[in-house]
């Protein structure tokens, strides 16, 4: 699956108040790998910054007089992103200014749905932390992701930081290390148990201490990935 990590950063904090977006940050995963494929521009938003919004990105108009407006790179954003699934911390956010910039447009750039799936992450944060601190910076302490860097809020840094805050909220089983790096290798197994002539099952005795051992395992693996522990839902 192809998924897009997407930071972007506006003049201000309601695009229905004429705010636009200024830069866009995007950092792509295949099957949970980064690829190394980055998407990064900055925006001349055609308007001047609310008041601390320009502190907050370290962006001024006088940086961006020079560079291209949305329509101008419109088509190329969306060549890089079409059909994948984005993932966007507080996604109804940057959804909303991206919505806007596209029906500036014209009718026929359509909506992100359109295009995009699109998993909010600060929700995912918000039910496994239920009632904690779950911006960016906070999540990077919690999950041990160095942010130390992170000074001004910058699309394609925070797209970065989010895409290891991601993998970390969303590692559950997969940290088991069943599925390793090296390319599998074909083998004969030989079998465990030989039948007996007569054709009934040998009988496997599994001791106390073996099933607290097991059960103490399914305890870590609920634990990292929030109680969806697939070994729960094998029947017995």
């Amino acid at each position: 699956m192809r998924q897009i990590i997407l930071d972007t950063e506006t003049t201000g904090l309601e695009w229905k108040k004429g705010n636009r977006v200024v830069e866009i940050g995007c950092v792509e995963l295949m099957e949970r790998r980064p690829t190394g494929n980055t998407y990064h521009q900055y925006i001349n938003p055609q308007r001047e910054f609310e008041q601390g919004a320009a502190e907050v990105t370290g962006l001024s108009l006088e940086f961006l007089a020079d560079k291209p407006v949305f329509a101008d790179i419109a088509d190329g954003f969306l060549q890089f992103i079409d059909g994948a699934e984005l993932i966007i911390h507080n996604a109804a956010f940057d959804i909303g200014f991206l919505d806007n910039e596209l029906s500036l447009l014209g009718e026929r750039y359509g909506r992100m749905s359109d295009r995009v799936r699109v998993e909010d992450s600060l929700l995912m944060a918000r039910q496994r932390f239920p009632g904690q601190r779950n911006s960016l910076d906070a999540l990077c302490k919690r999950l041990g992701v160095d942010n130390t860097h992170r000074q001004l809020h910058g699309a394609l840094l925070d797209a970065q930081l989010l895409c290891e805050v991601y993998l970390h909220l969303t590692a559950g089983q997969s940290e088991i290390g069943f599925g390793g790096d090296e390319p599998s290798q074909q083998a004969t197994a030989a079998p465990v148990f030989a039948l007996p002539a007569e054709g009934t099952r040998p009988r496997v005795l599994v001791s106390e201490i073996e099933l607290a051992a097991h059960e103490s395992r399914l305890a870590v693996l609920r634990k990292k990935s929030g109680d969806k522990c697939l070994w729960d839902a094998v029947p017995l």
